[in-house]
C-alpha cells in the first residue's frame, strides 16, 4: 500500500513521535509512506514541508497572520490546497491525518480530499471536535456548539471568542467530508462518538505502539552509569516537552516532592527531562537532575530504565506515549485518573492512580512505591508484559494495515 501522513512534526512532540513510529512501522513491513510536515526535514527523502516551495510558505504566513488576528482558526492556509495536486497525494491510497491545530494544515480541505482518497484522522486530542481546545478538561459546551469559552487562553488560544462560529464551520465541514477516526484510546472514542460533529464517522481503537526491541528493562545501574547517575539514591522522573506546561501537571510534582521531603524510606532526587527543566532546581528543596529534551529512543529508554517511579501528574490526556514508554521499560507509573491514562496505569498492576489535581494523593502513590521495592519490582514486571500484550509496535501497525484494507476494498 502508498500511504501519505500529514503531521504538526516529523518525529517531535507525543502526536509528532506517533505519526513517526505509525510511518517507520509501515515502510519496515513493505509499505510505501511519506510524510508531509511544517517544517524543514533533514536527512531523508520520505518527508518534506508540506508547504513546499517559499512562495506557498509566504503565503500560508500571511494567511496565519490574518486568521489568528481574526481569531479564525486554521480556516484557509493556501498550501492545504496545494496538497490536492502533490504527487505524493495523487499516488496514496490512504491518507492519515494527525494533529492538525499546528497552523500547517487547514481542516477546510477535507470535504474535497476525502472525496478522492480515503482519509483516516488519528485523535491526538479533542481539536477535532470543540471549537477551538486541544482538552476541554471540565467544560461541555463541545456537545452543544460552543461559545462563551472559558478556556480562550487554552493552546491554541484565541484572541476574541470565535468558538461557536469555529464550531459550526467545522460542522459543515465535515458534513461534506467521509473520514475514518482512529481513537489511540477507548476514552477519546467515547467522546468522539458523543460529538455532534464527528459522530457519525466511524471510529476504530488502536492504541499507541512502541518499538520493543528499544524500550526495555535494562539495568538499573547501567542506565544511571550512562546518564550519570547516583546509584545510591532513588530517583523520581517527571518528563515533559515542555515541564512547565500547565497542563502537564508540573505544579502538583512541585507540592508533592516538597511534601515528601524527609518523609521516604530514602532521601530520593528528582529527575527532569525536557525543555525548562534547568528552572527546577529553584522549585523544589530536594536534589535535581535536569536534562535537556531527550530525542534520541535508546537514550530516551535508559532515562526510564534509571528511574524507580515515574510520575505523570497530566490534568489531562489522551494515552500518553511517556505513560506506555515506562511501561515498556519495567518503570511503574503514579499518575492522576484522567481521560485515557487509566487504561495504561492499572492500579496496583503497573502503578499508581491518583485523584486528579490532588497533590497529596500524589505524594502518597510516589511514598507508596519508593518505600516497597519488592511491590515496585512486581509492577516492573507487570509492566512489561502488558507492554509486550498491548502496545508493540508491530501490532499497531498491523491494525493498521487491516483498516487501510478494509477502506481501500470500500472505494
Amino acid at each position: 500500500m502508498n500511504i501519505l501522513h500529514l503531521s504538526t512534526e516529523y518525529n517531535l512532540g507525543g502526536s509528532g513521535r506517533a505519526a513517526y513510529r505509525i510511518h517507520s512501522s509501515l515502510i519496515q513491513r513493505g509499505h510505501a509512506s511519506r510524510m508531509l510536515v511544517s517544517g524543514q526535514v533533514q536527512g531523508t527523502l520520505d518527508a518534506e514541508p508540506i508547504w513546499g516551495t517559499l512562495p506557498w510558505r509566504a503565503a500560508d504566513w500571511l494567511a496565519r497572520r490574518a486568521t489568528d488576528a481574526l481569531s479564525l482558526q486554521y480556516l484557509f492556509l493556501p498550501s492545504s490546497w496545494r496538497l490536492l495536486g502533490h504527487p505524493w497525494f495523487l499516488a496514496a491510497d490512504v491518507v492519515q491525518l494527525y494533529n492538525t491545530h499546528g497552523g500547517y494544515f487547514s481542516h477546510s480541505v477535507l470535504g474535497v480530499a476525502s472525496r478522492r482518497k480515503p482519509f483516516v484522522w488519528r485523535l491526538s486530542d479533542m481539536w477535532p471536535f470543540t471549537g477551538h481546545c486541544c482538552y476541554s478538561y471540565d467544560c461541555d459546551r463541545w456537545m452543544a456548539g460552543c461559545g462563551s469559552c472559558p478556556l480562550l487562553a487554552d493552546d491554541p488560544a484565541l484572541k476574541t471568542d470565535r468558538t461557536a462560529l469555529l464550531w459550526r464551520t467545522k460542522r459543515r465541514i465535515y458534513a461534506r467530508a467521509n473520514v475514518t477516526l482512529v481513537a489511540p484510546s477507548r476514552w477519546i472514542a467515547g467522546l468522539a462518538k458523543q460529538s455532534p460533529l464527528v459522530g457519525h464517522w466511524p471510529v476504530t481503537v488502536i492504541p499507541n505502539g512502541l518499538d520493543l526491541r528499544v524500550f526495555r528493562p535494562i539495568s538499573r545501574a547501567a542506565a544511571r552509569d550512562v546518564l550519570g547517575l547516583p546509584q545510591d539514591e532513588d530517583l523520581v522522573l517527571f518528563s515533559s516537552v515542555d515541564t512547565q506546561a500547565f497542563r502537564k501537571g508540573g505544579t502538583f510534582v512541585t507540592e508533592a516532592v516538597k511534601a515528601l521531603k524527609g518523609k521516604t524510606r530514602k532521601p530520593f532526587r528528582l529527575l527532569v527531562v525536557g525543555n525548562r527543566a534547568g528552572e527546577w532546581e529553584a522549585a523544589v528543596d530536594v536534589p535535581v537532575t535536569a536534562i535537556d529534551i531527550v530525542k534520541d529512543d535508546h537514550l530516551l529508554a535508559a532515562v526510564y530504565a534509571a528511574a524507580d517511579v515515574f510520575v505523570h501528574p497530566a490534568l489531562a490526556d489522551n494515552l500518553p506515549n511517556g505513560v506506555l514508554e515506562s511501561l515498556a521499560c519495567g518503570t511503574p507509573v503514579v499518575a492522576f485518573d484522567v481521560g485515557g491514562v487509566a487504561e495504561a496505569v492499572r492500579p496496583m498492576e503497573t502503578g499508581y492512580l491518583t485523584q486528579c489535581k490532588d497533590a497529596r494523593d500524589l505524594a502518597q502513590g510516589i511514598a507508596c512505591l519508593l518505600d516497597d521495592p519488592d511491590l515496585r519490582r512486581r509492577l516492573g514486571a507487570r509492566c512489561r508484559e502488558v507492554a509486550e500484550a498491548e502496545y508493540d509496535i508491530g501490532l499497531q501497525a498491523q491494525r493498521f494495515e487491516d483498516l487501510y484494507q478494509s477502506l481501500i476494498h470500500a472505494r
